[in-house]
């Protein structure tokens, strides 16, 4: 064992180096922008892709299991990983991704909706075209590659590039920023969920003061 002093004075100014270099790493993770940004997306969506995977699969495996063979038990397990799933990444996007407090709920929901949307068409559209052109290609059968590993490297392939040049720009850029689109995605969340605005509000209630004043004009007439 050591006890020289400037030993162990190095060994501790060593440690609190590592440890100050550690928090500004984390720091940077937490807080910065441009490819730090993109990191904390990336695990968001591994976050989301795993809840997806694991409500699907509890879906199927067990709560639809009396469904048997029937094509429906997978198109619904599925959709409900999908759309829980879409939740999560949706939410920890909006509190750790983007850090978008300063965006409308409503109006976050709705636009992650149309991107959303347009990612799985995308990704749909985008895995079949281009599985159904690799397995066309025979000479990936004839170094071995088989149709299943086929069909993974094309879905895997497509939700690359989805995920880079759909989804993380257009949230960054649209989603979780202020935009003027906001007052119209606010508008069909209170229009879906019945509920009044404020500038409804006080249009009905100017309506209802015209018509008592209205009626106590012809009363005194």
């Amino acid at each position: 064992m050591n006890n020289d002093p400037q030993h162990n004075d190095t060994q501790a100014d060593s440690k609190s180096a590592h440890a100050s270099t550690m928090r500004r790493a984390a720091d940077k993770f937490m807080h910065g922008k441009g490819i730090f940004t993109f990191l904390r997306s990336s695990v968001s969506s591994q976050i989301a892709s795993w809840t997806d995977m694991g409500v699907c699969f509890v879906f199927y495996a067990w709560v639809f299991i009396g469904m048997g063979k029937d094509p429906l038990r997978s198109f619904l397990a599925t959709a409900i990983g999908l759309v829980i799933g879409g939740v999560v990444n949706c939410c920890i996007n909006y509190k750790f991704t983007f850090r978008a407090e300063n965006c409308p709920v409503k109006a976050v929901a709705i636009k992650y909706l149309l991107i959303w949307g347009g990612s799985f068409v995308l990704n749909l559209a985008g895995t079949t075209a281009f599985n159904h052109m690799l397995q066309h290609w025979e000479w990936l059968h004839n170094i071995g590659f088989r149709a299943d590993g086929i069909f993974a490297f094309a879905r895997l392939s497509v939700s690359l590039v989805v995920s880079l040049a759909w989804n993380f720009l257009l949230q960054k850029n649209f989603v979780y920023i202020p935009s003027k689109f906001d007052k119209y995605a606010i508008s069909i969340v209170d229009m879906l969920t019945f509920h009044k605005t404020q500038t409804d509000c006080l249009s009905d209630t100017t309506k209802a003061d015209n018509t008592d004043s209205s009626q106590k004009s012809q009363i005194a007439k």
